[in-house]
């Protein structure tokens, strides 16, 4: 079996809030995986559920742009949080952002794309400011949203610059509704989604995976009721229909008002607008996100740098 540490056990109670002797059970029933070890807290009523977003922990910047109908957002990753304030970083999250407009959102293409900055491609750019700026830099991850007739709505939550911030969201709304109407409606969207953190546009669109390990946590907690197998069953479906719902754009409480769904706020404005509104998409960007880094003693590191 693995070995149980300090550090498991830490890191588990932070992203679950057990306590430390519950933390410490989990984990050395699971083998030391901390995955298993948070379901396994669940399935005990011990734990919160935990959102696929992870914990922020990179640093950079995530970027947004539109030009008409199309809508691109990208992440640029620093090591530290000052990088993100560099100009010429913020240069090359533009460069990339005009060059995802065009190839779409393919890192290897946007990369390929030239330099509008100087010589060669933004690859090399991006290489000639790891050089002077010397910490390393990546472009993680791009996405593109496009409407026939409509807009996309950009948003960038607590920016540092235009467009540029730590958390960013595209909004793509398909309607022959005036465009003033429409951005209104975008900027509540993206208010939302950039707070709740949406996993789908609908139930049905919620990653069957994460519907199954949802399930799996049901069933080891309905299990432990010592109810009849047909209520039983009934629990853990609606469990899941629940997860499903909570975690889907559409049926979600806006803003976390129970009484109005999401669905209900597009209605609304579609009613007012006079024509109808369809939600066509959304993409939300947080800075860092399901990036894990490397917890380090600085204490230790000024001693050993120090010769102590």
């Amino acid at each position: 079996m693995a070995e149980i540490t300090a550090a498991m056990v830490k890191d588990l109670r932070d992203r679950t809030g057990a306590g430390m002797m519950d933390c410490k059970k989990a984990l050395a029933e699971t083998g030391g995986d901390v995955e298993k070890a948070i379901d396994w807290l669940r399935s005990k009523g011990l734990a919160a559920a935990a959102k696929k977003a992870g914990r922020t922990a990179a640093e950079g910047l995530v970027g947004v742009r539109v030009d008409g109908r199309r809508g691109v957002m990208v992440e640029v990753n620093s090591e530290t949080d000052f990088v993100a304030k560099i100009d010429r970083f913020q240069d090359f999250a533009r460069a990339a952002l005009a060059a995802a407009l065009v190839v779409g959102p393919d890192v290897a293409a946007i990369l390929a794309r030239p330099n509008p900055a100087g010589e060669g491609t933004l690859a090399d750019a991006l290489a000639a400011n790891v050089a002077t700026i010397g910490e390393n830099q990546t472009l993680r991850r791009a996405a593109l949203l496009e409407v026939g007739n409509g807009i996309v709505f950009p948003y960038v939550h607590n920016a540092i610059a235009d467009g540029l911030g730590k958390i960013g969201v595209l909004v793509a709304l398909e309607s022959a509704a005036p465009a003033e109407a429409l951005a209104d409606l975008g900027k509540q969207l993206a208010l939302h989604i950039a707070w709740a953190n949406p996993m789908a546009l609908t139930p049905e669109d919620v990653d069957p995976v994460l519907v199954e390990r949802e399930r799996a946590v049901a069933e080891a907690k309905a299990a432990e009721s010592g109810k009849p197998a047909d209520i039983v069953a009934r629990m853990v479906e609606g469990a899941v229909r629940k997860f499903a719902g909570d975690n889907a754009l559409m049926t979600q409480g806006f803003l976390g008002d129970s009484k109005t769904r999401v669905a209900d706020v597009v209605a609304k404005a579609a009613k007012e607008a006079g024509s109808s509104v369809t939600l066509a998409g959304f993409v939300r960007f947080q800075l860092g996100e399901g990036i894990e880094k490397a917890e380090t003693d600085f204490a230790a590191e000024v001693a050993a740098a120090a010769g102590v």
